[in-house]
């Protein structure tokens, strides 16, 4: 059944889904519902009410699946969509990968995974070096997130057997890829620095690759004004650490950018204050956010899981729902609180889940009082 993603109403009310899921999903999700419920409350200029789906490992223990039959047609119903993290000890992690988030991003067509990386004041960088003066960290990577490496193609044969054989075959379209480069390109015009890498692996992979280089630069000269260049994945590991300058807009296929965003957040300080965005740019279907981080039953339930990533997911939708301005006060608040020194250990403090996300909702009070 197809119908039209709900738009906000004309007094800017917002309907979004939240699946927190499994692990320190729903720690995480709870902190960044509380965080922008209070911006909305002190903006007073928009309204949100978060709707809470069970979906996740519990409910495919209980039910046999993940979500629900018409997980598409309930999706459909909302402006946007929350997502904590998905994945358990005792369930394989295909099973749950593809059971849940993998039902979404690719039948809704989130095409564009948006992921930003920045080192925020009072973080420790691991490429924050006051003798050598390195930069501080400010990409945005932009990941194809339908296809490519994880298009589910592929099979078994022979099971148990010494001379089993598995394939997993890559799937690359022109379509695709045109798509997903001229988003890219699109976010590197609107970006100062107008600059542009195209992560490949074109030298060893001669078909699906070649292609990705063509067509990016059939598209880049739709963009004059980007300056754009090409590198290869495993060259690209080394220049993210040693000229972390050079790069400002990476894009890559849904493989090389599922790994070099890890080492992105991980470079900026944590993938604890990793966001992401996966979005429909043509607005069909409601786009989801998520922290990039996964379900970490080590510290499930202990109260110290970085809400930042969570937070600033919302901040990101904050933004594509259209309201900026919203994004922007939050935005200012989770870098002051970092400023301050309010940071969980994964950024080498001491504040615990509750900590962090009360000091950021102190700090949305100030901000509004200024206003």
């Amino acid at each position: 059944m197809s119908k039209s993603v709900a738009q906000p109403t004309k007094s800017r009310n917002y309907k979004v889904a939240s699946i927190p899921a499994d692990g320190i999903g729903p720690e995480v999700v709870s902190a960044a519902i509380e965080v922008v419920q209070k911006l909305a409350k002190i903006s007073k200029t928009f309204a949100i009410e978060f709707e809470h789906i069970p979906w996740g490992t519990a409910y495919y223990k209980k039910h046999g699946k993940y979500v629900d039959d018409n997980v598409l047609e309930v999706l459909r119903q909302y402006n946007a969509i929350l997502f904590g993290s998905v994945g358990a000890p005792d369930v394989p992690d295909h099973i749950s990968l593809w059971g849940l988030l993998l039902a979404i991003r690719g039948p809704l067509q989130l095409y564009a995974n948006v992921r930003p990386v920045r080192t925020f004041p009072g973080t420790l960088s691991r490429l924050r070096d006051t003798k050598s003066g390195a930069p501080a960290i400010d990409w945005v990577l932009v990941r194809e997130n339908t296809e490519g490496e994880y298009s589910g193609h592929g099979g078994r044969s022979h099971r148990g057997q010494k001379w089993e054989v598995a394939t997993e075959v890559a799937i690359f379209t022109y379509v695709g890829i045109e798509r997903i480069m001229r988003f890219a390109f699109s976010t590197a015009q609107a970006r100062p620095k107008k600059l542009l890498t195209v992560v490949t692996k074109s030298n060893s992979m001669r078909n699906g690759m070649v292609l990705w280089d063509e067509v990016a630069l059939e598209v880049s000269r739709d963009f004059p004004d980007v300056k754009w260049d090409k590198m290869l994945v495993d060259a690209m590991t080394v220049r993210m650490v040693n000229s972390p300058g050079s790069l400002d807009t990476i894009v890559g296929t849904n493989l090389h950018m599922d790994i070099l965003s890890d080492l992105a957040a991980a470079l900026a300080g944590s993938l604890g204050i990793a966001p992401s965005s996966n979005l429909d740019p043509t607005r069909k279907n409601p786009s989801l956010f998520e922290p990039v981080h996964g379900s970490a039953f080590d510290i499930t339930g202990k109260g110290v899981a970085n809400p930042v990533a969570t937070i600033w997911s919302t901040a990101e939708m904050l933004g594509w729902l259209g309201e900026g301005e919203a994004k922007d006060i939050l935005m200012q608040a989770i870098e002051n609180v970092c400023s301050a020194g309010v940071l969980t250990a994964d950024l080498g403090g001491t504040a615990n889940t509750k900590e962090v996300t009360r000091a950021i909702c102190e700090e949305l009070e100030k901000l509004g009082s200024r206003k």
